[in-house]
């Protein structure tokens, strides 16, 4: 209960402040109730939604090269998967890396208690011998928790561009507090989509089926849910950009008329003009001298990079210092 009421405090503490801010924004963090982890769901079996498919055949043919790489000092380790979700992917390594006997505990970390609980069950039906350590938090309060919890060895996995969502500063930021999680000989494994085709990118975001906009849409109807506010989600247009030259996608919600939306239990009204917008969430593309900044700044080294072979998506090995 106390969880929850912390949840709901965080919830309406983003709502208050972002919808009073100038634009005006809402944190995707809060994407994930039950209904947003379905419709993410969704999303990754989307024809236009590429990133998973490309991230997942990377996995499926390199993970023995993977296995090797994280089995290198045949030191026992935790894996630590940040924004587990169902751990589709994550899955394919748990595989190579039980069979080829590691010496491993996997420690799932996600935001939602619900994606957390359905992985733990999944996992001791089809992974009966894996010993699991779940984590419910954000990155940086989990990340947090594991500097003063000692550990032998351990990876550290960022799969599905999750770094994606974040702007750069605070993709250094949680960079940094990865690094300062890990110690000598620990890994960090993250995937970073690639800048392509302007067209590729903008249809990932808006599918022609509609779920991203109802994704996105969801987060109105939890903080009407939740926060008793009167969002009429039938006035509000999904919007996705993407700037090529910076490589940024983002989406916004737009009011298509004069409106205002009351939110009783934050005693305000929100008025929106015709056409005024709320900043819903970025995704990020990236190229490789862009990747080498970030983890200077980061205090990390690149060790290695691993992708599909057009170079749509890669994963990188990244160390905190060359050992």
């Amino acid at each position: 209960m106390e969880k929850t009421q912390n949840m709901l405090s965080d919830l309406a503490s983003d709502v208050l402040q972002g919808l009073t801010a100038k634009p005006k924004r809402l944190s995707s963090r809060f994407f994930y109730d039950r209904q947003g982890d379905r419709l993410f769901q969704q999303i990754m079996e989307l024809p236009e939604y590429y990133l998973t498919r490309l991230e997942f055949e990377i996995l499926l043919t390199r993970k023995s090269d993977i296995g090797q790489l994280f089995l290198n000092s045949h030191q026992a380790f935790d894996l630590v998967d940040l924004g587990a979700g169902d751990a589709k992917k994550t899955k394919v390594l748990l595989r190579e890396l039980l069979d080829r006997d590691a010496a491993m505990r996997y420690v799932p970390v996600d935001i939602s208690t619900n994606s957390i609980t359905a992985l733990v069950e999944n996992l001791k039906v089809e992974f009966p011998r894996l010993e699991v350590a779940p984590q419910i938090g954000t990155y940086h309060q989990v990340l947090d928790r594991l500097k003063t919890s000692p550990a032998a060895r351990r990876i550290f996995l960022l799969l599905g561009s999750n770094i994606g969502n974040l702007t750069h500063d605070h993709a250094i930021q949680l960079l940094s507090s990865i690094k300062d999680a890990m110690g000598v000989g620990d890994l960090l494994f993250a995937g970073f989509d690639q800048k392509k085709d302007p067209e590729m990118i903008l249809a990932a975001y808006n599918d022609s089926q509609g779920i991203t906009e109802q994704f996105n849409k969801n987060l109105l109807l939890r903080i009407n849910r939740e926060l008793g506010a009167t969002f009429d989600l039938d006035t509000f247009k999904h919007w996705p950009t993407y700037d090529p030259e910076t490589g940024t996608v983002k989406s916004f919600l737009v009011s298509q008329k004069q409106q205002v939306v009351s939110i009783p239990s934050l005693k305000v009204e929100i008025p929106f003009r015709k056409w005024e917008s709320i900043h819903m969430e970025i995704s990020q593309k990236y190229d490789p001298p862009l990747i080498k900044r970030l983890a200077e700044a980061s205090g990390l080294i690149v060790k290695t990079a691993i992708g599909d072979p057009k170079g749509w998506f890669k994963n990188y090995i990244f160390s905190k210092e060359d050992s």
